[in-house]
């Protein structure tokens, strides 16, 4: 029984020689954007600080009200809050559903969850001395939660016992309650490392969390920066510089989520390591831009919000739709979380009416109409929603086999573009291309188990499921499965083939 049903059966008990006429659970969802000036502020950990305790005041936005609660009290409480009718929505099912998890983590039987998944680790990661040593033979991708994000803790542990490593740059936006990273960070600190973390301590709900991290990593000898004024800092970035011989040799890591070891068992997102130059160069660029007074520099492979992404992403689509002027194959694959930029979507739809063929997988908002007569025809758009929450964000640009592809940190939305420091990598690596391909964005185009398309109208409806039922997130695992089983039994054994 849901508690606010019993409080309202013994409402008479609570409030005695008071005639109860009705009552309704609600609730109210509130503005928690803070609000800061941040070029007045001497004290930025203080002044969020303070914006936190006003929080709970800030003013009410929705008001969520069961569906039998009378029309009297639902005036009552618009006009209190002073929220619209628009505002308020009648709710049919529990108010609060993510309470009814603690009933599911206590059920003991197993018919009623999925099987656990243990995360593999890939084999080049285990044949190399570390992390560092692996990354400097080859690119190396990790599609989490299929496959382990041990390695990503790894790089970091191993880098700050390391006597030969320099330096380690980092940025955090989010991460765990008890973070691997701050504790090897706050050691290679303490070691006599150069280690320098930019903490965003404006990331929305992770304020008090980081503001605490941020004086941990301080009282350890780390030099801690909270970014650019005005800008949040949302890339997801890590550099180590290691002396080899009389040189140096550098390693970054990429991802499109958070260095956080429990969302990375349940988003589905990219780490990726390298030791190419360019990027290497790049990202050093980046940790100068942001940690002192350096000017941005002429990206060599990287694009960054709030520099050049947006135009970089506006050209790629408007050089597919010269090729389809021109009578060339033309083909745009994106996958991310939001589409609601409002320049990129004039973009697609130009794109579109030129001939391009485009698959849009975008698993929450998207403000762009397909299939719309004389507008948006070539535009596909999917929702997939399952086991993990879809969070990697891949675009493909170019038909045939050899198609430019990226990942980033940033969805396709103004603040991403405007607001925001994001960087979108290109994968140069012909193997590591044809996985994100042929395998993720390939594998979630054809889902239609879980996936739900978008139509014109906005309504979404489930694809047709025409012959074999294809659910991506299960033939992901089975992928990740057959690898694991490979590196156990040796190379004979062959993953799955991808359907």
């Amino acid at each position: 029984m849901l508690l606010g049903r019993l409080i309202a059966a013994h409402a008479g008990d609570l409030f005695p020689g008071y005639a109860v006429l009705g009552a309704t659970v609600f609730r109210v969802t509130r503005n928690w954007d803070l609000t800061i000036d941040e070029e007045e502020s001497e004290d930025l950990l203080s002044t969020v600080q303070e914006e936190l305790r006003r929080r709970d005041r800030g003013a009410a936005v929705r008001l969520e009200v069961d569906a039998e609660g009378s029309d009297e009290l639902v005036r009552i409480l618009a006009r209190s809050l002073h929220l619209e009718p628009a505002d308020v929505y009648r709710m049919a099912t529990p108010l609060q559903p993510g309470d009814l998890l603690d009933l599911a983590s206590s059920d003991p039987r197993p018919e009623l969850k999925v099987e656990p998944h243990v995360p593999p680790v890939p084999r080049p990661f285990h044949e190399a001395d570390s992390v560092f040593a692996a990354a400097t033979a080859q690119d190396l991708l990790l599609h989490h939660p299929y496959e382990s994000f041990e390695p990503v803790v790894r790089f970091v542990e191993e880098s700050a016992e390391d006597p030969a490593v320099l330096a380690i740059k980092q940025t955090l936006y989010r991460t765990s309650g008890d973070s691997p990273f701050v504790r090897a960070l706050s050691r290679a600190a303490e070691n006599g490392k150069q280690v320098t973390v930019l903490m965003e301590i404006k990331a929305r709900f992770d304020e008090a969390n980081n503001i605490a991290w941020a004086r941990r990593l301080e009282e350890s000898g780390v030099h801690v920066v909270y970014g650019l004024i005005g800008l949040k800092t949302h890339c997801k970035v890590a550099l180590v510089v290691r002396r080899e011989g009389d040189g140096i040799r550098r390693v970054v890591h990429l991802a499109t989520g958070n260095y956080n070891p429990t969302t990375a068992r349940q988003y589905s997102d990219l780490s990726f390591f390298t030791a190419r130059p360019e990027i290497a160069d790049d990202v050093s660029a980046l940790f100068n831009l942001l940690t002192g007074y350096a000017d941005p520099p002429q990206w060599k492979r990287l694009a960054v919000a709030p520099f050049d992404l947006q135009d970089r992403v506006v050209a790629l689509v408007g050089r597919e739709a010269e090729r389809a002027r021109s009578g060339e194959p033309a083909r745009i694959v994106a996958k991310m979380n939001a589409l609601v930029d409002p320049r990129v979507i004039r973009a697609l739809y130009e794109a579109s009416g030129a001939g391009v063929e485009i698959d849009l997988l975008v698993r929450g908002i998207c403000c762009l109409r397909p299939g719309v007569p004389g507008l948006s025809e070539n535009i596909r758009v999917t929702s997939v929603v399952d086991r993990f929450l879809e969070h990697s964000r891949i675009f493909a640009f170019g038909a045939g086999d050899r198609p430019d592809v990226f990942f980033s940190s940033a969805d396709w939305m103004p603040r991403n573009f405007l607001r925001r420091v994001e960087v979108m990598v290109p994968v140069e690596d012909e193997a590591l291309r044809r996985r994100l391909v042929h395998e993720i964005l390939r594998l979630e185009q054809h889902d239609n188990v879980k996936a739900r398309r978008l139509r014109p109208d906005g309504s979404y409806h489930r694809v047709p499921t025409a012959g074999t039922a294809a659910r991506s997130q299960e033939l992901l695992l089975e992928l990740a499965r057959a690898g694991a089983l490979a590196r156990e039994r040796g190379p004979a054994l062959r993953p799955v083939p991808v359907p």
